[in-house]
């Protein structure tokens, strides 16, 4: 060894001032496409349509099963979310098994067996090979599809869908589906908590028995296995799975915009902006323009791109600015996004297009472009030492109809692509001039400076059109003065000095208890318990607050103790002329299907809520906050008062829903419990 690396030494400094000269500047020039050697795969087809793939691979003593359904995408109409819910269902249980029987045989060998509307995976060390093909045969012949575990299903995706309300980048998909594609689409169509609602069992048993058929299905398996063993197990197992009819579905495709479109998402307490350029593309997999098009985004907005340079690394204007291009049988899309302050959302816009339109007009450099290729030849090199890779060359072979050679001559394919034809792509398959601008974000901050793009349009967090409000008189501060008229009224409201509220709130499973007591307008006192054991409380005061959580003490920020100062009044929107609270009346909006009037409330010190207010009712049904949302609904009179008796609240902590089990009004509250410990 130490022979060899003399050896190498003194080649070095005979090469000289040519070998010390290399120009480490320059990126190496990439060589000719490596040949590619692709594992082998067997397969084999049943009688009954069941086309399988075996996929050898003995270094681990592992095998997994992946079946997959080939079915049309469904639109799913008032019952969208229906097709996922039965995916769930499937692992719930067979007409042999309950789910815990199930679960129990899953875990007794080590295994992992999930499913979902198109198919069933599975997974355990070999020699259980056999008991696991048992357990995923009977889950996809003889799924029980209890009523119970759907409630439960039901139970959390509603639960998940009332947090996502809040979440700025869920909001964004939504809209993008719906504008992108429209609702009469299966990739528009948006799962709400009503359409979750209608979902019932004889929806899930029509879908399984409709789709789940051998003759659309196909089975990849790789591990420690032979194919004769493979053979072997799924003629045993599935061999006796009846094929039949599987219907097709054909959609109109979606419009392509003749102008650009401004989409806006108002979230008035929303401190910056999610950004998406988009538009949909004709773009099928396994076509010629896939790998170029590939390239070409990987050069606009891969990882370190020309986005990500530009707004992060030049500009400062977010975290990261990436771009997508898929490829879709019915229909893909083309998307630049990112998230940016409110102060600089159109200049960000502004350089997205600048970009956009660099990529059409201008040939990439000879350095991009063999950067590029550099890096998808090494992930696909890379993606070559997964067994499971093969597996899915395999598979989408099959499901696209491609060139058995496709996977074979990937990297050659690569190693043609020329700079000529990046552009040629990105102007076929970026188009500013035809996109959706669409911004979830503060339109009071962001909205005037939007305008130089083209019109913006109104549209709310399911991405309907909003409509501008009927003419009226109304004002925000007319709206409270309403709402505390159906409360019961001022005079009544001001005469509270003390309150009382206990709640019982419950996530998931857990049930907590929730206790506040106001008094005076100057003390405040929140507490959560779970039993009888305290979690956490607030004390509010006269100007000093703390937070007491787990035997210690914390003094909460200044922000945060002013805010109590305004919660310490038993109905702080009496005061908000006297506290300085600024009012505007947005417009109209749905809560829960019925128009309520949106009033975006300020603080002295800027802080931004968005109160909204049923229309026919006066009373306030929803409120949004920088940490949350709650609504509230079944209103209660109690000592000529109204009370919400019902809330759900979407926190960043998950959902709640709470029942309001005692009200107290101008009871003896003793200051003891205010003391600041």
């Amino acid at each position: 060894m130490k022979k060899q690396f003399i050896y190498i030494l003194t080649l070095c400094l005979l090469a000289g001032p040519a070998f010390a000269q290399l120009d480490r500047s320059k990126a190496p020039e990439p060589g000719p496409a490596p040949e590619i050697q692709l594992g082998d795969y067997d397969s084999f087809t049943l009688p009954n349509g069941l086309q399988v793939f075996v996929v050898k691979n003995d270094k681990l003593p592992r095998v997994a099963f992946n079946l997959l359904i080939d079915r049309d995408p469904i639109l799913e109409g008032d019952k969208a979310g229906y097709v996922e819910a039965t995916g769930e269902l499937l692992r719930r249980g067979t007409k042999n098994r309950t789910k815990a029987q199930l679960d129990q045989e899953i875990d007794f060998i080590g295994a992992n067996l999930s499913t979902s509307s198109t198919g069933v995976y599975a997974s355990s060390l070999s020699k259980h090979k056999e008991k696991l093909m048992e357990l995923m045969a009977d889950v996809v012949l003889n799924p029980a599809l209890p009523q119970e575990e759907l409630d439960k299903i039901i139970k959390q995706t509603k639960s998940g869908l009332a947090a996502s309300k809040e979440d700025p980048q869920a909001i964004a998909a939504n809209v993008q589906a719906a504008l992108l594609y429209g609702k009469d689409h299966p990739y528009g169509e948006i799962v709400t908590e009503e359409t979750v609602e209608n979902i019932t069992l004889a929806d899930a048993k029509k879908y399984y028995n409709t789709y789940f058929k051998p003759n659309v299905a196909y089975l990849a398996i790789v591990g420690d296995i032979t194919t004769k063993e493979a053979e072997k197990l799924v003629k045993k197992y599935l061999g006796d799975w009846k094929k039949g009819e599987v219907p097709t579905h054909e959609y109109k495709d979606p419009e392509i915009r003749e102008e650009t479109v401004v989409a806006m998402v108002d979230r008035p307490t929303a401190v910056q902006s999610v950004v998406n350029i988009m538009h949909p593309v004709e773009l099928q997999p396994g076509s010629e323009d896939v790998i170029t098009g590939r390239l070409m985004n990987e050069i606009l907005g891969g990882g370190d791109a020309r986005l990500f340079r530009n707004l992060r690394e030049e500009k400062g204007y977010t975290y990261g600015a990436y771009s997508a291009l898929s490829s879709d049988e019915l229909v893909g899309k083309f998307t630049a996004f990112a998230n940016v302050r409110n102060a600089v959302t159109d200049s960000a816009v502004t350089e997205f297009l600048m970009e956009l339109n660099k990529m059409r007009d201008e040939p990439v450099s000879e350095e991009e472009l063999n950067a590029a290729k550099n890096y998808l030849i090494g992930s696909f090199a890379r993606s070559l030492e997964s067994p499971q890779t093969i597996a899915s060359f395999a598979l989408n072979t099959a499901l696209y109809d491609l060139d058995e050679d496709y996977y074979k001559n990937y990297l050659k394919n690569v190693e043609a692509v020329s700079a000529e034809d990046i552009q040629a792509a990105a102007k076929k398959y970026i188009q500013p001039e035809q996109s959706y601008i669409m911004v979830v974000g503060s339109a009071d901050d962001v909205k005037e400076g939007l305008k130089k793009f083209g019109d913006v349009e109104m549209y709310d967090i399911y991405g309907n059109k909003v409509k501008a409000m009927e003419n009226t008189d109304l004002t925000g501060e007319q709206v409270i003065q309403n709402y505390l008229k159906a409360l019961g009224g001022e005079e009544k409201l001001e005469a509270v000095e003390n309150i009382s509220t206990i709640v019982k709130l419950k996530v998931n499973e857990m049930e907590l208890t929730n206790t506040t007591v106001k008094k005076g307008g100057k003390k405040y006192m929140n507490s959560t318990k779970m039993g009888e054991q305290e979690m956490n409380r607030i004390v509010y005061n006269d100007g000093q607050a703390k937070m007491y959580a787990n035997g210690q003490s914390m003094a909460l920020p200044p922000q945060q103790v002013k805010a109590m100062q305004y919660e310490a009044y038993a109905f702080p929107e009496a005061y908000y002329d006297e506290l300085g609270f600024e009012l505007e009346l947005k417009g109209m909006a749905k809560v829960e299907g019925k128009d309520a009037y949106q009033v975006v409330v300020t603080t002295p010190e800027g802080t931004k809520s968005v109160h909204y207010f049923d229309k026919e009712t006066g009373l306030k049904v929803k409120a949004e906050t920088p940490t949350g949302n709650v609504l509230l609904s079944d209103y209660q009179e109690q000592d000529g008062i109204k009370f919400p008796s019902k809330m759900k609240m979407a926190t960043p902590q998950g959902t709640f829903e709470g029942e309001i089990v005692s009200v107290e009004v101008n009871t003896k509250v003793p200051d003891e419990i205010f003391i600041l410990k």
